[in-house]
């Protein structure tokens, strides 16, 4: 009996031991997790507490200094850029090591190496897109033309390597001991991998959706209702601005022979409403200081770790500060001594689907010009944890690789759509913004962006000289007027593109009259530039709202840029509710409830501000939701993809035709009118807003919109922060919705003596452990800043720590 016990200890405590080393789908090794000298404990520190006064780094030339001042902003101090980049790669690393390596292996479609099967779709969807591709082509480009890029990237990469060689198990981020994987080395390839990264989050295309809606509505009524450009349109170049260049001539094909058929397939994500940018500069003309003042906020997704990492980058040539992208060299939005720059997304259709027409099933010709022309072949090993891996084979002809066919997001055999985009040619975007964080004026921001091509970027500029610019850059198509518009013919050489826009036709302007320029996503020109531009998610109420402000102001200050950056005014709302209210009134409202009674009066009161605190935003957007998808929701079709109206089109459609055909759906009994679906769409509203003040107790505009910004793994909740108190929405110059926002705030004021201020939502460090990871959310959400003014190493009276790296 006494042997039968010990047996059984001996198998519980075998079980227990091999359990807790085992991985159970999601759940990691327990084991590993709890191991008081590897495990997640080690994770709970902050780095002000943790720090080397030396460090060795191998290869470097003379000693590097790097300050970390009270927020852990790193100030690296130099003798040369070899040096500096190297160390800007430890540093990096230091701080953001799992979430560089994680979003590179998003790029490259690897997350299934990571989490297992779940991400499949995800990784063959990223390979097929060519993403891999892209940076494989740049990488060579850069090797072969710019080595002196190429040597940085390096620098930067072995600095990366030398810090994963010095990590224990024990020092290891968290996630990585979650997910139980180990950090790869890091290379020039994944730095370009990153790159194309943003270019993938920061493009979209309709040109399937569009194509349905052709064969749906007919061109006429398309044309109405996604108009080339608005009313009020209200360009990134001022209207004003005189085109001083003969464009080049571009063929016009006199038969369009656009595929006719509806296109029924899954088509890809695209970026969501929200995703955009603020950015602008004003001349000294109309600042208090008489210096230009610049102002940059990218709106993108709300992560933890925290998508950007503030540095400060000196030589004995120059000192740049700023935000980084981790896992790239130099600074991405910033400043230095001479001049400032920013980045918006330009939203230009970059992005062109072709119909391939194959030999037959074994796809190795497809037919273009009459002729069978050889297409290649590029097979995916999709590495999956837990599984064997999965081969998905991708044709490329020479519009791009097939996206969808037979195999992938189609059930159709006929089916084979390739991708033509502007991220796949050879280019060098690092050294954009290398040239950049060196540039002293206005000719060396020109030179810089000569090297740029995706994605497409409204650079705005500021200098110490007093010059401000703004200029629309990236390698854009020579197309001929709707070419891209749709799904094209991918065996008729009339759809090819033609070359490209010189750079030096490029929109864009130096020191305009009114004394400001400014972009906000909206159209870059207006009809009067010479070459076709065209994208489907063109803004028209932030770059209004802005333009404006800017009008009316004078004796600017930075303040005055901080207020205005998080200026919460709903001009949507404001233009869209009186006319609303107005056709509202004029329908029988007897079945109005108390509830109802109370929520018309609050919006009839409503300033079209949109803080936390109000409950009117909320009532506005229920109302304009329901009555949204009732004008709309008839266009869609089951298994047909489309894309619908914008907001602009449909107010300007309930402002000047309330009685037009568009708003009745015809399979219903009665006829329908823009009255009949305000009414409809209010009562649904008021019995919403009951529920969610029975449920909650509160419909303020905070509560409802659940501003959250989650880890880069949605499951790690307990890493993420949510129900952050803040206001705005998409369309408001404060961009903070649901899950986007402003993810980097900066005003830059030039001049001898100019300050610099900064925030983002986070924190520089990536671990969730350190009081550092989430130090700066609070501000954020506040409208706050902190000041990031260049400093020099005789500038710190009481830094957080220093550390000096010697060879």
């Amino acid at each position: 009996m006494r042997y039968l016990g010990f047996i059984l200890v001996f198998l519980i405590t075998m079980g227990l031991g091999i359990s807790l080393s085992m991985q159970f789908g999601t759940i990691p090794p327990i084991g590993k997790l709890l191991d008081p000298n590897h495990g997640f404990w080690q994770n709970s520190y902050s780095e002000d507490m943790d720090f080397e006064d030396e460090l060795d780094l191998n290869n470097l030339s003379k000693p590097v200094k790097v300050i970390y001042d009270e927020n852990l902003i790193p100030h690296v101090f130099a003798e040369n850029d070899k040096d500096l980049y190297r160390v800007q790669g430890f540093i990096t690393a230091k701080h953001r090591l799992w979430e560089m390596e994680f979003q590179t292996m998003a790029a490259a479609g690897r997350i299934s190496e990571i989490v297992g099967p779940i991400a499949i779709e995800l990784d063959r969807m990223t390979r097929r897109k060519g993403l891999a591709f892209a940076a494989e082509n740049s990488l060579q480009f850069i090797q072969k033309e710019h080595p002196d890029t190429y040597e940085l990237l390096e620098a930067y990469a072995d600095g990366v390597n030398q810090y994963i060689e010095s990590l224990s198990a024990g020092e290891l981020p968290i996630e990585y001991k979650i997910l139980d994987y180990k950090p790869e080395m890091w290379s020039a390839y994944k730095s370009l991998l990153l790159l194309k990264y943003m270019a993938d989050m920061l493009v979209g295309d309709r040109d399937l959706e569009y194509t349905n809606l052709r064969n749906q509505i007919g061109q006429e009524m398309l044309d109405k209702l996604y108009p080339d450009f608005p009313e009020e349109n209200d360009p990134v170049i001022e209207a004003e601005r005189i085109w001083d260049f003969v464009p080049l001539e571009i063929k016009k094909p006199v038969d369009k022979r656009y595929p006719d058929e509806d296109v029924f397939v899954n088509t890809l994500p695209q970026p969501v409403e929200g995703i955009g940018s603020n950015n602008w500069a004003v001349s000294g003309s109309k600042t208090k200081s008489g210096n230009p003042i610049l102002a940059n906020d990218p709106h993108l997704s709300l992560n933890l770790p925290s998508l950007w990492y503030v540095m400060q980058l000196s030589t004995p040539a120059q000192s740049v500060k700023g935000a980084t992208l981790p896992g790239a060299l130099g600074i991405i939005s910033g400043f230095n001594e001479n001049i400032a720059w920013g980045v918006t997304n330009a939203t230009r259709d970059t992005r062109d689907w072709y119909a391939i027409q194959f030999k037959d099933e074994r796809r190795e010709e497809y037919l273009y010009d009459e002729v069978w022309v050889k297409s290649t072949f590029r097979v995916e090993e999709i590495k999956v944890k837990g599984q064997s891996s999965f081969l998905d084979t991708v044709v490329y002809t020479h519009h791009g690789p097939v996206v969808y066919d037979k195999n992938f997001r189609s059930d159709r055999k006929d089916v084979n759509f390739s991708l033509k985009w502007t991220a796949h040619l050879e280019s060098n975007e690092q050294k954009t913004f290398l040239l950049l964080n060196k540039g002293k004026n206005h000719g060396d921001y020109i030179e810089a962006l000569n090297h740029y091509t995706s994605p497409a970027q409204n650079f705005v500029f500021a200098s110490k000289d007093g010059d401000i610019a703004m200029k629309v850059q990236g390698r854009f198509p020579l197309k001929w007027e709707g070419q891209g518009k749709f799904l094209m013919d991918g065996k008729n050489p009339d759809f090819e593109w033609q070359g490209f826009i010189p750079n030096e036709h490029n929109p864009s302007t130096l020191n305009p009259v009114r004394g400001f320029v400014s972009s906000a996503n909206q159209h870059p020109v207006d009809p009067s530039y010479p070459y076709y531009t065209f994208d489907h998610s063109f803004e028209h109420y932030r770059n209004r709202r802005l333009n404006d402000r800017l009008k009316e102001m004078n004796q600017i200050t930075s303040k005055d840029m901080m207020a205005l950056q998080f200026d919460n005014f709903h001009l949507h709302a404001s233009e869209a509710l009186p006319v609303m209210l107005g056709l509202l009134d004029s329908t029988d409202l007897t079945q109005m409830d108390e509830f109802g009674t109370k929520y018309l009066n609050q919006l009839k009161k409503w300033n079209f501000n949109a803080f936390p605190n109000q409950e009117e935003p909320t009532l506005f957007q229920v109302w304009w939701e329901n009555l949204y998808q009732g004008i709309w929701s008839k266009l869609k079709t089951d298994g047909i993809p489309i894309v619908l109206p914008n907001k602009y089109q449909t107010t300007k459609l309930l402002l000047n035709e309330p009685e037009n055909e568009i708003f009745n759906n015809p399979e219903t009994p009665e006829r329908e009118t823009a009255r009949s679906l305000l009414r409809s769409s209010f009562y649904e509203m008021v019995e919403k807003i009951k529920e969610i003040e029975k449920a909650e107790k509160d419909y303020t505009w905070a509560n409802y919109k659940k501003t959250s910004i989650l880890h880069l793994v949605p499951n790690f909740r307990s890493f993420s922060h949510t129900n952050v108190y803040t206001g705005g929405g998409a369309g408001i110059l404060n961009a903070t919705s649901e899950r986007h926002g402003a993810s980097w705030r900066m005003i830059v004021e030039m001049g001898k003596g100019g300050s610099a201020f900064g925030i983002y939502p986070g924190g520089q460090s990536g671990n969730p452990g350190s009081k550092y990871y989430d130090n700066l959310i609070k501000k954020w959400a506040n409208g706050e800043y902190v000041d990031v003014s260049i400093k020099s190493e005789e500038n710190f009276s009481n830094p957080l720590f220093c550390t000096l790296f010697k060879n």
